[in-house]
C-alpha cells in the first residue's frame, strides 16, 4: 500500500473477513487472529492519537481551482473507462495506508461512487515495521473510514520477522491480503493508489536493471489478480494539491525518504536531476513509455499464445520445443518464445532478463547437439533437436529405476511419465503371415510360447544390450539411442520388458530377434505403446 516501505507474504495471518463496521460511534470489531478491534477503542477517552504530518490547506500552496479538480476526476474516469477497470455495483476494496496517494483515492473514489454504483470497502495492512507510528497509521486510517461511513478491514503482519527484502516481504503481504478479500467475495477487486510519479519510478528502476518491453510497461492499471490503479495518470504533485484545496489531512511515512530502498535514491535524487539536467517532463515521458508498451505486450500477449501453441509441448512435468522451430523465427519472436516457455515452467518471470533468454537461443543454435543452462527456478536441457525446460527439481538427468510385474494381458504404467505399456493375447489362424502383424515402433509381436510368462518392465540401464528384429547381431541400446537421436532426459525411464534375465522387447525398437513372432507361431504377444510419442 502506499506509505509503507515500498513494493509480494511472509508472516501474514489468515483470518476472515467481516462487514461489521460502521460509522455509528465509531465502532469497529473485527474477529479472527491477526486483526484488532480497535475503531472504537481509538475514540475512546483519553486515547492520544497524533495527528498527521500535514502543510495547511489552502495557503501558502496556491488554491487549486474547482475547474481543476473537476479535470483531475474527469481524467481519472477516463483512465478507469480506458482500462475497463469498474463495472456497474461492483464492489472495490480501497487499500488505504493513510499516506498522500491512498487517502486521496478513497476520497476521490467516494466521489465517483454513484456514477458504478460501487460498494467501497477501506483496506489496511498494518507491516508493524515503525512501531507506534504503524499503529497510529492503523489508528489514522481507522478512524477515516468510520468518519466516511465505510466498512474497514484491518490486517497485520509481522514483517520485522520476514528473511530477505522487506520490501519484497511487503510486497508478498499486501497481495495477500487483496487476494483474500477477493477471494472471500469481500470485494470484487482492490484499487491501490500508484501514480503516474509511482509509475515514472517503475520504469527508471526496471530500465537501469536492463528488463524488456514487459518490464517496461511498468506497473498494471489492471492486473490479473483483481488490483485496479485509477490514479495512474495523475502526478503526485496533483494529489497533494487535491487534498490541500480540500482540507484532508495524511499521513506522512518516515521511511519514504530513507536511501535503504533503491526507490527512494530514485525518487529524490535520479528523477530530481534528469528532470533539472535533461527533461523537466521526465516522469510524462517515463509514463508514455509504460503505455507504450503496454500496448505492445497487449498484442505479443495474443501473438506469443498462437505461436506456443504450435511449437511449445508438455511432457512428463516439461515444456519441449524443437531447436529448427525456433531458427526460423524473428529474433523478437524467438526471444518472446523463450521467456514465455521459462514463464509457463516457472509460474512467473521474476529473475528472469536478457542474458539468460540470450544464452538458451545461442545454446539452440550451436552446432554442438547437447548443453545445459540455469536461470532462478528453472533446468534448461539441450539434446539433439530438443530444448527441455524443467524445474530444478525433475530437470536433472537422474535415474528413476523401477521393476514391475508385467501380466498378460494387461497395462503398465510407466513410473514418472505419461506412457504406458499394453500386453495383449492373440491367437492367430491357419492363413497367418508375418505381415498381418505389421512391427513398427510402437507395435511388437512375440511369441508367446517362446516366453515363460513371468514378464517383467523396467527401465533402461546403462550395459542392457539385445538383438532386435533385423539386426545382425546384439547392439547396446545406448548405441540405439543414438542412432535415434534419443533426449537424455527421455532415457532413464526408457521400458524394456525382460523375460528372466532376456530383455524381449524395447520400446520403439521393438522385439527381441529370438523371441519375435513368425510364420510358426500359434499365439502372439502383442506389445504395444500409448500415450505420449
Amino acid at each position: 500500500m502506499a506509505g509503507q516501505p515500498g513494493p509480494d507474504a511472509h508472516d501474514c495471518s489468515v483470518d476472515k473477513f467481516h462487514h461489521n463496521a460502521t460509522s455509528q460511534a465509531g465502532r469497529f470489531t473485527p474477529k479472527g487472529r491477526g486483526e484488532r478491534a480497535f475503531a472504537g477503542d481509538l475514540l475512546r477517552p483519553g486515547s492520544v492519537i497524533q495527528e498527521p504530518k500535514v502543510a495547511p490547506p489552502p495557503s501558502p500552496w496556491p488554491p487549486t481551482t474547482m475547474r481543476a479538480v473537476t479535470g483531475l476526476l474527469q481524467r481519472i474516469t477516463q483512465t478507469i473507462d480506458r482500462h475497463r477497470m469498474l463495472a456497474r455495483g461492483r464492489k472495490v476494496g480501497v487499500a488505504v495506508s493513510g499516506g498522500a496517494d491512498s487517502v486521496c483515492l478513497l476520497h476521490i473514489l467516494l466521489e465517483l461512487a454513484p456514477r458504478w454504483d460501487l460498494q467501497l470497502t477501506v483496506l489496511h495492512l498494518n507491516h508493524q515495521l515503525r512501531g507506534e507510528e504503524s499503529q497510529q497509521d492503523a489508528e489514522f486510517v481507522g478512524r477515516l473510514a468510520v468518519q466516511l461511513g465505510l466498512p474497514f478491514h484491518l490486517r497485520e503482519a509481522d514483517l520485522a520477522r520476514s528473511p530477505g527484502n522487506l520490501e519484497e516481504a511487503a510486497r508478498h503481504a499486501r497481495l495477500a491480503f487483496f487476494q483474500e478479500a477477493i477471494e472471500s467475495r469481500a470485494v470484487d477487486s482492490v484499487a491501490v493508489g500508484h501514480t503516474r510519479s509511482d509509475q515514472a519510478e517503475t520504469v527508471l528502476f526496471r530500465f537501469l536493471r536492463g528488463s524488456g518491453t514487459a518490464g517496461l510497461a511498468g506497473v498494471l492499471p489492471v492486473t490479473p489478480g483483481g488490483v485496479i490503479r485509477p490514479l495512474l495518470d495523475v502526478g503526485r504533485t496533483e494529489v497533494e494539491e487535491f487534498l490541500r484545496e480540500r482540507g484532508i489531512p495524511w499521513r506522512e511515512d518516515a521511511t519514504n525518504a530513507s536511501p535503504r530502498f533503491a526507490r527512494n535514491r530514485i525518487r529524490h535524487g535520479l528523477l530530481p536531476e534528469l528532470a533539472s539536467k535533461w527533461n523537466p517532463r521526465i516522469q510524462e515521458t517515463l509514463a508514455h513509455t509504460a503505455d507504450w508498451a503496454l500496448a505492445e505486450e497487449a498484442y505479443w500477449e495474443a501473438e506469443i499464445d498462437r505461436i506456443a501453441a504450435g511449437r511449445l509441448q508438455k511432457r512428463d512435468g516439461a515444456l519441449l520445443v524443437r531447436v529448427d522451430s525456433l531458427a526460423v523465427l524473428p529474433l523478437a519472436v524467438a526471444r518472446r518464445l523463450v521467456r514465455r516457455a521459462m514463464e509457463m515452467v516457472k509460474g512467473d518471470a521474476r529473475g528472469v532478463d536478457f542474458y539468460h533468454v540470450a544464452e538458451i537461443l545461442a545454446m539452440a543454435a550451436s552446432s554442438k547437439g547437447n548443453g545445459r543452462l540455469q536461470a532462478p527456478g528453472l533446468d534448461i536441457l539441450r539434446s539433439f533437436e530438443w530444448l527441455r525446460f524443467a524445474p530444478p527439481s525433475t530437470s536433472h538427468v537422474e535415474w528413476c529405476h523401477y521393476r514391475v510385474p508385467a501380466a498378460v494381458p494387461g497395462t503398465v504404467r510407466v513410473p514418472g511419465t505419461e506412457i504406458a505399456v499394453c500386453l495383449e493375447l492373440i491367437e492367430i489362424s491357419k492363413t497367418f503371415e508375418p505381415s498381418d502383424y505389421v512391427y513398427n515402433n510402437k507395435v511388437g509381436c512375440l511369441d508367446w510360447r517362446s516366453l515363460s510368462g513371468c514378464l517383467e518392465l523396467r527401465n533402461w540401464r546403462p550395459g542392457d544390450q539385445y538383438q532386435p528384429v533385423g539386426s545382425t547381431g546384439k547392439e547396446k541400446i545406448k548405441t540405439l539411442f543414438q542412432q535415434a537421436r534419443i533426449p537424455i532426459w527421455e532415457r532413464r525411464q526408457w521400458p524394456i520388458l525382460i523375460d528372466g534375465a532376456s530383455i524381449v522387447w524395447a520400446r520403439r525398437f521393438g522385439a527381441a530377434a529370438g523371441f519375435a513372432a513368425g510364420a510358426g507361431t500359434q499365439v502372439i504377444l502383442q506389445v504395444r505403446e500409448a500415450g505420449a510419442s
